[in-house]
């Protein structure tokens, strides 16, 4: 859990230092007073990105150059590690971890983990598969740092890939076929291990979804989440052969882990096309909640769970549903709103100007 934040110049921050304790907190105030910016602060320290998707520059206060994070992190087992973020507009960042310069982000997941749920999640359902990707692969990499260098990996050969294919003019000559074999290679065994790891968590996953959606919607739901690539059925590097002369006509690669998707289907239908707002809204929550629950019995604690101003997003049987079964482990709920009587956080923060205030009532509402 993190015991004790320090946030210097990050966002609408001058200077705060936040106590922090188990269980549930609340994090109460108006809009742009500073809520969701130390939501982003804590979950920064998992990932070193902002949760919305805003360049690490855009962290830095106006007017400043250089914006800090120090966390005090205490562990299940009593381990103490603090955590020193520097996050420069030059982007020349650093991480110290107990003083020790961070060789590698993955390395972070061993100090703190964190899932987050904020209302752009909708995105998991409407958008592209782009972002439901990104979702399966931080559950890899959460679940097993490892995978990290596995994806890196796969998106080194399609860039290097797509860079042969642009220098080719749409002409597979012979030069252009040999370098391709070994880039086809490559790709081939490497983006199979990809998808076999989608496919593994796939079947993991759902399970945890599903309980998660019944939990929120009240009732028995058929939630599936399908992962079918078609180069799967056949072979990566069969796909990858069969789709040369295009892949050279188009200067891209066309086959891969790189385009897959998954579909998410509530009680057998598309939930994109056919589900209503709220049951997207649900599954989005679930699927984020889905990881967290797997990623918390896969290493054994439970990751930070931040629920960025979720109490707007559910409607009032939903919103008391997760209030009833929240899970154990350390969790921030960020809102606008007065808390409803479900809600019994362990502890209460009212934010105002960037600044942590005694009461509700010196925020103005």
């Amino acid at each position: 859990m993190i015991r004790r934040i320090e946030l210097t110049d990050f966002r609408v921050y001058q200077h705060a230092v936040i106590e922090l304790n188990k269980g549930v907190t609340a994090v109460i105030g108006r809009n742009a007073q500073g809520k969701t910016s130390l939501a982003e602060a804590m979950s920064y320290l998992s990932t070193l990105k902002s949760f919305r998707g805003v360049p690490n520059d855009a962290l830095v206060r106006e007017g400043a150059d250089t914006a800090y994070i120090r966390a005090e992190i205490v562990h299940d087992d009593g381990r103490e590690i603090l955590v020193e973020a520097e996050i420069n507009r030059s982007g020349r960042n650093r991480v110290l971890v107990n003083k020790q310069k961070l060789g590698r982000v993955r390395d972070l997941l061993g100090v703190v983990r964190s899932t987050v749920f904020a209302p752009t999640d909708l995105q998991l359902v409407y958008e592209g598969p782009s972002v439901r990707r990104d979702m399966l692969d931080d559950a890899l990499i959460a679940l097993a740092p490892k995978n990290d260098a596995l994806r890196l990996e796969v998106e080194r050969i399609i860039k290097q890939r797509n860079t042969l294919l642009k220098q080719s003019f749409g002409k597979l000559t012979s030069e252009i076929e040999m370098t391709l074999d070994v880039w086809d290679m490559q790709l081939a065994q490497k983006g199979t291990q990809l998808g076999e790891a989608r496919a593994k968590l796939i079947a993991r996953l759902t399970p945890f979804v599903c309980e998660a959606y019944e939990s929120l919607a009240g009732e028995p739901t058929a939630v599936e989440l399908v992962y079918e690539p078609e180069w799967r059925k056949f072979g990566l590097a069969a796909c990858l052969a069969e789709a040369r002369q295009e892949d050279v006509r188009r200067a891209v690669t066309s086959v891969g882990p790189h385009r897959d998707d998954v579909v998410l289907q509530i009680k057998g239908m598309s939930a994109k096309n056919h589900a209503s707002q709220g049951e997207c809204r649900t599954l989005a929550l679930a699927l984020r909640l889905g990881i967290h629950r797997l990623v918390t019995e896969v290493a054994g604690t439970a990751p930070l769970l931040v629920l960025d101003d979720v109490l707007s997003e559910l409607d009032p049987s939903r919103c008391e549903a997760l209030l009833r079964n929240m899970p154990e482990g350390q969790v921030l709920i960020t809102t606008a709103q007065v808390l409803p009587d479900a809600a019994h956080p362990d502890t209460i923060i009212h934010i105002a100007h960037g600044t942590v205030v005694p009461s509700l009532e010196d925020d103005g509402e």
